[in-house]
């Protein structure tokens, strides 16, 4: 039994939480003593843990690469997603891997064979295997979420819209999403729109490319992309080191076009260089553009629990997991910057302070690196 005491909730309430084999059994007003029991400081917010939808969590494919505990545990997300860096000839790495991390792992499994060992991983029609598809999610039924398709001109070549034909086809008989990374057009946003079905997700929805930003004044893309979602589709953030941009951010907001899922697509680069650097600096965009705090957070604990269709992993509910992430929401000003060197101003921030994974309680420092605590 484990009990945790002192910590805030959302709504400001201070709540205890009652853990026991790796379960919630009760959040309450009340103390229990019984089993060890943690104080969290005033001040400190509770949720269930942060979830972080799109990142690439595989260390073997440049320059889309960075560990899983490295983007997830020690910057505050307990459950990482790898979307797409390997396919089924590499998929067994990826798991081998997951055996030894702290943090959740799942992943979207690319529908070429070879994942991002190469960049242009669609434009060879024959590295797509359905029944190789087939046999991964045979094999890795825990891990595997659905099919990632990277779907712009620099991945697919010659192919246009196949490829996601293809992943649309597949995910249909294995009842799983399929995750589309919208880029450089071709194919047409409006194309992609149309292959989609409902629980599939589109990935770096609020870019500025040209040809695939959703307000393009396009009133056929403006109409797919309203029946896209009436019959849901999934909008997912996507940050990424090209992908976000808060002018279209902005327009979302004002136009009330929701996205469901706050994501990264953190790697080694962005999260060195910038300009995603961790999952609280992307939440803290989305407080700086107005939303408020419990927008933000469920979008990357409630929301994308529902998407993945792993409602226990989003909840502080009896009977949820007991993965949490503990943060602080601190007055500072800083200038925050999108994919196309954008500025915004912030005069809040989230700022990570503990996770609790696997039964175990990790304090974090100042600068989101982790200290274990015995």
């Amino acid at each position: 039994m484990l009990n945790i005491h002192g910590a805030s909730l959302i709504n400001g309430k201070q709540c205890n939480i009652t853990i026991k084999n790796g379960y919630i059994q009760d959040v309450t007003k009340e103390e229990v003593y019984e089993g060890d029991v943690i104080s969290v400081p005033e001040g400190v917010y509770v949720s269930p843990g942060w979830i972080d939808i799109h990142t690439h969590a595989f260390p073997k494919f440049e320059p889309y690469c960075a560990h899983p505990d490295i983007i997830g545990y020690k910057s505050g997300v307990t459950t990482v997603v790898d979307a797409g860096s390997c396919g089924a000839d590499n998929i067994e790495e990826l798991y081998e891997l997951n055996l030894e991390c702290k943090t959740r792992v799942f992943s979207f499994l690319n529908i070429s064979n070879v994942g991002l060992k190469v960049l242009n991983e669609l434009a060879d029609l024959a590295a797509i295997s359905p029944r190789r598809i087939y046999e991964s999610f045979h094999k890795y039924p825990d891990m595997l979420v659905g099919l990632k398709a990277r779907m712009s001109a620099s991945v697919i070549g010659e192919n246009g819209i196949k490829p996601l034909h293809i992943a649309r086809s597949c995910a249909e008989k294995l009842n799983k999403p399929v995750m589309v990374h919208i880029g450089s057009a071709p194919p047409k946003l409006q194309d992609i729109l149309k292959v989609l079905a409902k629980g599939d997700i589109v990935t770096h929805c609020f870019n500025e490319k040209e040809g695939n930003n959703i307000f393009n004044n396009d009133p056929v893309l403006t109409n797919l992309l309203q029946e896209a979602i009436k019959r849901g589709v999934y909008l997912d953030v996507g940050h990424g080191t090209s992908s976000f941009s808060f002018r279209t951010a902005k327009k979302a907001m004002q136009k009330k076009i929701p996205f469901q899922t706050i994501s990264t697509d953190i790697y080694e680069t962005n999260r060195i260089h910038g300009p995603v650097y961790n999952m609280a600096t992307t939440l803290n965009k989305f407080l700086a553009l107005g939303y408020s705090l419990e927008e933000v957070i469920r979008s990357v604990t409630e929301k994308p629990a529902q998407v993945l269709n792993k409602p226990q992993l989003g909840s502080l509910k009896k009977g949820s997991v007991a993965d949490l992430t503990f943060f602080k929401v601190e007055k500072k000003h800083a200038v925050l910057t999108d994919s196309l060197g954008n500025t915004l101003d912030a005069s809040v921030e989230i700022k990570p302070y503990a996770v609790l994974l696997g039964g175990e309680y990790i304090e974090c420092d100042n600068e989101y690196e982790l200290k274990e605590s015995n």
